[in-house]
């Protein structure tokens, strides 16, 4: 893939604390990359560096080779959404949608072909008149995007662009979004905190933590291969429980989880690396362990609670040594307070993840 956006090492600092700490991503035309992490990631700050809101105390932001690092806003030919959409109650749509237009100059009648190709866009046309106050929230989000694409950006920057939406609104309009942005097939970076938005919307996904980038990929990636067990726990569910290496097998690994042999498929994500007898974080997707009778061999446990979900469920358990674990399996299978013996899954890429009992969780 060859590079249209980059970030070459960004940096910023505020008083001693790194808000983004040498960051580096290599974004392609048409690409939408997703910035997710928790709150105090840097998600923001970065994007706010691309923008040219802030300037970065070390490091680059180039856009189609050139190096716009310390160029102002309007001259890297970005287009931004920002959270809370930063609309002008006292102007209608197309007087919103116009605003950057006229800041650049552009005159009529290139800017109402623009203001009506962008309303167009975002399937607002005919809207022109109409007041911010009587538009519902997710075309109120649709304004703002028809903004911040009607001066024709190279880029497109979406800044929690869903979070003012009620939940079943803001499903519906993730799915408009992801066809609008892959119909009009602009580089975008998306900034949120969910993961299903993120998993949605962006081709790839990074992941920040304190201002530093845990890793890259796609989706699928971050699931099945996670770099980390902050990672592996911050993207799906995933349940802790230390184990010791038994044995390293050409299809897998044996691992002792709390008195009990399991084997790990080579295809689970298994951290490389390991050595017999080493203390591991044994990191379990819900469907990695499936509920068994408590028989010998298995991994005695209680289930403790159960959060139903249609024909499959979450249940909480508790293992005879004290350790809770989450794990999905059909609804009606289980009864809250039934004691099973917990087995890893047979299927390929099985959701165990296996990391040195020392890094950093």
């Amino acid at each position: 893939m060859t590079a249209f956006l980059e970030l070459d090492g960004l940096t910023r600092r505020f008083g001693g604390t790194a808000a983004v700490d040498a960051v580096s991503l290599a974004i392609g035309r048409g690409e939408v990359l997703a910035l997710l992490g928790p709150s105090g990631s840097g998600k923001t700050t970065t994007l706010r560096l691309l923008a040219g809101f802030e300037i970065p105390d070390a490091g680059r932001v180039v856009v189609d080779g050139l190096d716009v690092t310390r160029a102002p806003p309007v001259a890297r030919r970005f287009g931004m959404v920002f959270q809370h959409y930063a609309l002008f109650p006292h102007l209608d749509v197309r007087g919103n949608v116009a605003f950057g237009l006229e800041s650049l100059g552009v005159a009529a009648p290139e800017l109402d072909r623009r203001v009506a190709a962008a309303l167009e866009l975002v399937d607002l046309g005919g809207f022109e008149r109409r007041r911010i106050a009587q538009l519902s929230g997710g075309q109120q989000q649709r304004v703002a995007l028809a903004r911040a694409l009607a001066p024709e950006p190279r880029v497109l920057l979406l800044d929690e662009p869903l979070s003012n939406l009620d939940p079943a609104l803001r499903e519906r309009t993730r799915r408009e979004l992801h066809d609008l942005i892959r119909r009009i097939g602009i580089t975008t970076v998306l900034v949120t905190h969910e993961q299903e938005e993120a998993f949605d919307l962006g081709d790839r996904v990074a992941v920040l933590r304190s201002g530093r980038l845990e890793q890259v990929g796609t989706p699928d990636d971050l699931y099945r291969a996670p770099a980390n067990p902050f990672v592996a726990g911050f993207v799906g569910r995933a349940s802790s429980i230390e184990a010791v290496v038994v044995a390293l097998l050409e299809g897998g690994t044996r691992v002792r989880v709390e008195g009990v042999e399991w084997g790990v498929p080579a295809d689970a994500g298994v951290q490389r690396g390991l050595i017999v007898g080493q203390r591991v974080r044994a990191l379990l997707r819900p469907e990695a362990v499936w509920m068994a009778r408590p028989e010998p061999g298995t991994l005695r446990a209680v289930v403790e609670a159960r959060r139903f979900a249609g024909a499959t469920s979450l249940f909480v358990v508790r293992t005879d040594l004290g350790t809770v674990l989450e794990v999905s399996g059909p609804s009606r299978a289980i009864a809250v307070g039934e004691r099973v013996g917990l087995v890893p899954s047979r299927r390929a890429g099985g959701g165990i993840h296996l990391f040195p009992w020392e890094a950093d969780g």
